[in-house]
């Protein structure tokens, strides 16, 4: 754990002193974001910052890439992320090294998502974390899940997949254009389809 993502995972503790929903958000466990100012902020905090990234990348790449760095103090090192992208908590996203991210990569919602290192993330992938409760007395009173979201090291993720709330996705595996992820997709593995399903293992050499 790099320490500035210590320090961002302290300042999360210490806000959730006064805070149910953020404690409940930290455990995993149910929560309110609707009636949490503490949640509310963090995510306006988030997205602002993601705002200014998308707009400095073109014009002070520098820039953005340390405003990136503090928006998700869990990125590793040698990444290259491409705007627009939106995420609502920052520091509950880690990041491995040299992994690439292209344009319109939105991240919903506080479970933690671990991205693993080497990876390769298409344009216009969404990784959605919470899940809304089905009672409807329990939904309409705004109760949600987070979930944690695990992409393991040299994934590639095809344009406009959506990874769903508690999935895991194994090394190396790849997950073709506009799937949708529902469930788990084990290690070196080809997936693709709504809900995705596995089509077989991945090729070990190839001609090019």
């Amino acid at each position: 754990m790099t320490p500035a993502l210590q320090r961002a995972l302290d300042d999360l503790d210490r806000l959730a002193e006064d805070d149910d929903d953020l404690r409940a958000l930290l455990a995993h466990d149910w929560l309110r974001y609707r009636t949490s100012p503490a949640l509310q902020k963090l995510t306006r905090d988030s997205h602002a910052a993601c705002a200014r990234f998308n707009l400095l990348y073109d014009t002070a790449p520098d820039e953005a890439r340390a405003l990136f760095t503090e928006l998700v103090p869990g990125a590793g090192v040698g990444i290259d992320v491409r705007p627009p992208v939106m995420i609502d908590y920052g520091a509950r996203i880690t990041i491995g090294d040299r992994t690439f991210i292209n344009a319109d990569f939105m991240v919903i919602g506080g479970g933690a998502v671990t991205i693993g290192e080497d990876c390769l993330i298409g344009p216009r992938c969404s990784i959605y974390t919470p899940n809304h409760a089905e009672d409807i007395e329990r939904r309409l009173a705004g109760w949600e899940l987070p979930q944690p979201v695990i992409i393991g090291s040299n994934v590639w993720l095809g344009g406009s997949v959506t990874i769903t709330p508690g999935v895991t996705i194994g090394d190396n595996s790849i997950i073709g254009a506009g799937s949708v992820v529902t469930r788990d997709i084990p290690a070196g593995v080809l997936a693709a389809g709504n809900p995705a399903r596995i089509l077989r293992p991945i090729r070990t050499t190839e001609r090019t």
